[in-house]
């Protein structure tokens, strides 16, 4: 924590913070523009960003996208502000969010975090029904190899989401994990208590991906959850850009702990 304070305290690195929350996944030529900065200046100050966990990076083909990482600022929020007061704060940067109608320059969700476990645990966490039952509720029927279906499913009402489309896309043990995103389906719906008129508009939607990448940080792993392939205005994107933060935290809880969060 004691990083990031340090990393906010430069006026120039909030300048960069205040810029990706405004247009998120922008490339370093993108963030030099308009700065009163050398882009060696930029890069440095990006670093720092990086190393204190505000910031995290996607390489997309020869481009590397920065992406606002929300994780360490909720943390600061958990610890600083009580329940009581977080409402208010909630609803004033609700309202916030609304007047100034931030966009989205790439709809897709971004997020990093560090758990204190192995690479090979964490392949467990999210790959084992043992572990996804605890935090997620859920368990994936698959052998984990590329182009394998996976079958979803759900502790409530024993709910199977089944569809030829619900492939593994990647699996590199303990480095890398990429699938589908499930279907939409009238079960699923009625798992969730969800109303029809939302099923039929994120159902036809095109499907999205979830790729997880972990990499080893000394006694930590780090975990990046990146989640695309919206399409424009897209209903699925703000419901697990709020469950993934809420989901990972969980999962970290579970194997730092032993217990999943709700679960103690």
């Amino acid at each position: 924590m004691s990083d990031v304070f340090r990393a906010l305290a430069d006026e120039s690195r909030r300048a960069l913070l205040d810029g990706l929350n405004w247009a998120n996944g922008q490339t370093l030529r993108e963030l030099c523009a308009g700065l009163a900065m050398t882009r060696q200046s930029v890069s440095k100050h990006l670093a720092v960003l990086e190393e204190a966990g505000l910031v995290t990076t996607v390489r997309r083909g020869r481009e590397k996208l920065h992406y606002l990482n929300a994780a360490p600022i909720s943390d600061i929020a958990e610890r600083w502000i009580s329940r009581y007061d977080r409402r208010r704060v909630d609803a004033l940067a609700d309202l916030k969010q609304a007047l100034e109608g931030t966009p989205m320059s790439r709809p897709e969700f971004v997020y990093t975090t560090y758990i204190r476990t192995t690479p090979e645990r964490l392949w467990q966490g999210l790959t084992n029904p043992a572990f996804t039952r605890q935090y997620w509720g859920t368990a994936f029927e698959t052998d984990w190899r590329p182009g394998s279906p996976m079958t979803w499913r759900l502790d409530r009402n024993d709910t199977a989401i089944a569809h030829p489309e619900q492939v593994v896309l990647e699996a590199e043990p303990y480095t890398r994990l990429s699938y589908a995103w499930h279907t939409f389906t009238d079960e699923w719906a009625k798992a969730y208590d969800i109303d029809a008129e939302y099923v039929a508009k994120v159902a036809a939607e095109p499907r999205s991906k979830v790729t997880f990448e972990i990499e080893p940080k000394g006694e930590h792993v780090r975990l990046t959850v990146i989640h695309d392939g919206f399409g424009p205005d897209s209903a699925v994107l703000p419901g697990v850009s709020e469950g993934w933060p809420e989901l990972i935290a969980s999962l970290k809880s579970l194997l730092e702990t032993g217990s999943a969060l709700g679960t103690a």
